[in-house]
């Protein structure tokens, strides 16, 4: 895929993983689709300094956990741009509770804005781009949706959901668009996470440290424009985590 003049939507890209994502995609010429939530100073910010690239941005809203929403963004999207030739579903909540401790609220939350608002942006943007005959669909999911650990149940699953959703979606929608996704490891850690437990995951991770949102970065933009003869593949971003 021709990145350069496409226009790109990056769910959660106002900040963190998403905000990276965004900018290594406009650098590469795509105009960008900054989705946000509760973060509008933050999306404005990323929209100046993506125009300030040479191409163009701009911002919509959504929660993410309401399907509504999420099927406005989806049209919103398609008709402000012209068409959305690659869609990255980056946004996710990561909800920690215990085993019993685990409520509705906190199943629902995770797997609407992790799992259900994916789906539903691929298949309204997905047809669409079945329709032009292209488009690349990028999910990010997490090795942990293959190798679960204790007290994230819920996101966990969710995760799974993600690595099942892309090899149904590349079989779907195949042969006109492309849907792949990027599995992190330890990247970007929880900012309440200490010292000491950000040294047992780099110690636990066979390269021996944190990885970085460019990573994950380059690997979606690597999907997206160089592996043109990829589908339903997952891309592992986590310096041999999975395999530890």
């Amino acid at each position: 895929m021709e990145l350069a003049g496409q226009f790109a939507l990056v769910t959660g890209s106002a900040k963190r993983v998403g905000r990276v994502v965004a900018h290594e995609l406009a650098r590469r010429g795509a105009n960008i689709v900054v989705h946000y939530h509760a973060s509008e100073p933050e999306a404005a910010a990323t929209v100046a300094s993506i125009e300030a690239l040479g191409v163009r941005a701009l911002a919509l809203r959504a929660d993410l956990g309401q399907a509504d929403q999420v099927r406005r963004l989806a049209r919103d999207a398609e008709a402000r741009t012209g068409g959305i030739a690659l869609l990255v579903n980056s946004a996710a909540n990561y909800l920690r509770a215990a085993f019993d401790n685990i409520t509705d609220g906190i199943w629902d939350a995770s797997l609407d804005v992790n799992l259900k608002a994916p789906f539903l942006l691929a298949w309204e943007i997905g047809r669409a781009m079945r329709a032009r005959g292209e488009g690349c669909i990028v999910n990010v999911a997490d090795w942990a949706g293959e190798r679960p650990y204790r007290d994230y149940l819920p996101y966990c699953v969710s995760k799974a959901g993600i690595i099942a959703l892309t090899k149904a979606l590349a079989k779907e929608l195949a042969p006109q668009v492309r849907v792949n996704a990027v599995a992190p490891g330890p990247v970007l850690l929880p900012d309440d996470f200490g010292p000491d437990v950000v040294d047992a995951v780099r110690r636990a991770t066979p390269l021996g440290r944190i990885g970085s949102p460019e990573e994950v970065a380059r690997a979606i933009r690597f999907l997206a424009e160089d592996a043109t003869f990829s589908t339903g593949s997952i891309l592992h971003v986590d310096g041999g985590r999975l395999i530890a």
